[in-house]
């Protein structure tokens, strides 16, 4: 079978925060798709119902492959990828075992800690959360996270006491599990990861108004800005794709993904999550590193479902 007779489920949509960025991703991907002489069945997951089996959705349609396009929530934990094994069809991206890894930002940092990885210091809670083992064990600022959320929603940073509880409540507000971690004061850079090669670095730099590279400054502020090159020296670069492509390796993770890092005051540098699902829109990072290492947009796309389907043949 030739690639371009192959039949590909775009799947994008979903239910979490991030389906408008999904929506955005799947149609350009899609798009993309079909300029390259792909067939393409756009799968909007759940759609404007969330009511809707996505598993439904899935078996209704004939399909060689998936291209998944979605971001946070079950585009990311696993269970779509999960589905897809089940229903023995290739996808892109990593397996349903190390997106939820991925996805759990207390276990990523645990088990790369174990392995020497740099990684933040941080404090873990489920259920209920003791203010006064934070203030005894980290230092003012923290930075305080829904363990399992994608996409920067529901991050914040607090200076003290009073902000720290209004920075719990909102983490809550996402996810029952909570990570509580040292502040890194100093800028930060995302590495994109495809196959097993790290592309370059680009350097995130909000605007005033955004002290935090949060949802606002990644989908909606048009002021933030993307360094590129990255303004760091060529050991240093070299040093930050190394450290990212071990630590997305070491999770399991494969296909493509983004590893965001921190650097402090002091010019070390600090891995902070694995993004198993990035954004593919017009104006994301992924595409944006891809070109500058001269990859259009079109033949990315192609690249990734090449890749996939010759693994999924050789397996066979």
């Amino acid at each position: 079978m030739k690639l371009t007779d192959l039949v590909i489920a775009v799947i994008y949509g979903g239910r979490s925060a991030e389906r408008p960025v999904s929506l955005e991703s799947g149609k350009l991907i899609a798009r993309s798709l079909e300029e390259k002489g792909y067939r393409v069945i756009d799968i909007d997951l759940y759609g404007e119902n969330a009511d809707q089996d996505p598993i439904k959705q899935l078996q209704a349609i004939e399909f060689d492959m998936a291209f998944i396009a979605l971001h946070g929530g079950e585009g990311e934990d696993g269970r779509v990828q999960a589905l897809l094994e089940l229903m023995e069809k290739p996808y892109t991206g990593s397996s349903p075992l190390a997106c939820g890894f991925a996805m759990d930002k207390v276990l990523t940092k645990k088990y790369w800690q174990g392995i020497g990885l740099p990684t933040p210091e941080y404090l873990a809670f489920s259920g209920q959360i003791d203010i006064d083992k934070i203030e005894a064990t980290l230092p003012y600022p923290v930075i305080v996270k829904p363990a399992c959320e994608g996409s920067t929603f529901g991050i914040t940073k607090a200076n003290n006491r009073t902000e720290l509880n209004a920075s719990l409540a909102k983490a809550l507000s996402f996810d029952s599990d909570i990570l509580v971690e040292r502040f890194i004061n100093g800028p930060e850079y995302t590495i994109t990861i495809i196959g097993e090669s790290a592309y370059p670095v680009i350097g995130l730099k909000p605007s005033s108004d955004h002290e935090l590279y949060d949802y606002e400054a990644k989908y909606i502020a048009d002021d933030t800005e993307y360094l590129l090159p990255s303004g760091l020296t060529a050991e240093e670069e070299k040093y930050v794709q190394k450290i990212s492509l071990e630590a997305y390796l070491a999770l399991g993770c494969k296909g493509w993904g983004r590893v965001d890092v921190m650097r402090d005051k002091q010019g070390e540098f600090w891995l902070l999550e694995v993004n198993t699902a990035p954004g593919m829109t017009s104006h994301s990072l992924v595409p944006m590193s891809a070109a500058h290492a001269g990859i259009s947009y079109t033949d990315l796309v192609d690249h990734l479902v090449s890749e996939t389907w010759q693994a999924a043949t050789q397996r066979d």
